[in-house]
């Protein structure tokens, strides 16, 4: 563990040589985030949307849900394992999708060969000094983001598009035609996260095939 943390350190150095640089290596963390599409989406033009994102980092477990009204997904995935469990809640329906290593490899293929480019506005979220990059797909959809390069997750791969930002993402803006939609970082806790946050249901779910 010693070796893989001192490696991550050098390869931060590497990408910001500036004096004095360190980077925390964050094992236990939750992060909260308000997503808000823009007028373009039908479920946002009436009443207005309300949606949320939290994550959960434990050692090599993250756990990603993605809630609106009468809506939550949530990805449990497993660094050490390379595979990943999605569950879907609508209404009162139930379902769970098993994704074994080569099925999480085929799920975010859409990411592969993306491109990144690093850019000079910065700005100031919930305390954290963040620096800005634009990823841009194969597809043509854009991320325009902004990272804190003092810390950085323990385990990067649930949110694939984000896996080689080297820092935490805490706010990013998703452009696919003419459909945008922001997800801004609120509050991130330092606090124990419950390892029941990443129990697998046994039961009381629909099974859905990739």
């Amino acid at each position: 563990m010693k070796h893989r943390l001192l490696i991550s350190a050098v390869l931060a150095f590497q990408f910001f040589p500036s004096a004095g640089y360190t980077q925390k290596i964050v094992a236990e963390c939750t992060i909260e985030y308000t997503i808000e599409p823009d007028t373009s989406f039908h479920f946002n033009k009436a009443a207005g949307f309300s949606g949320s994102k939290r994550i959960y980092i434990k050692g090599n477990d993250a756990r990603m849900d993605i809630e609106s009204s009468g809506y939550l997904q949530s990805v449990i995935y497993d660094k050490t394992q390379h595979q990943a469990v999605v569950l879907r809640v609508l209404g009162t329906n139930k379902f769970i999708t098993r994704l074994q290593n080569a099925d999480w490899i085929s799920e975010n293929r859409r990411f592969d060969s993306l491109k990144i480019n690093y850019q000079s506005a910065t700005k100031t979220l919930i305390g954290y000094e963040c620096k800005s990059a634009m990823i841009t797909l194969t597809d043509g959809t854009e991320y325009q983001l902004y990272y804190t390069t003092s810390i950085a997750p323990s385990v990067r791969e649930y949110d694939h598009v984000f896996k080689d930002i080297p820092g935490f993402v805490l706010f990013y803006q998703v452009k696919q035609s003419n459909h945008l939609v922001k997800y801004t970082a609120t509050r991130i806790s330092f606090s124990p996260v419950p390892a029941s946050k990443f129990d697998i249901p046994v039961s009381g779910y629909r099974i859905l095939e990739k």
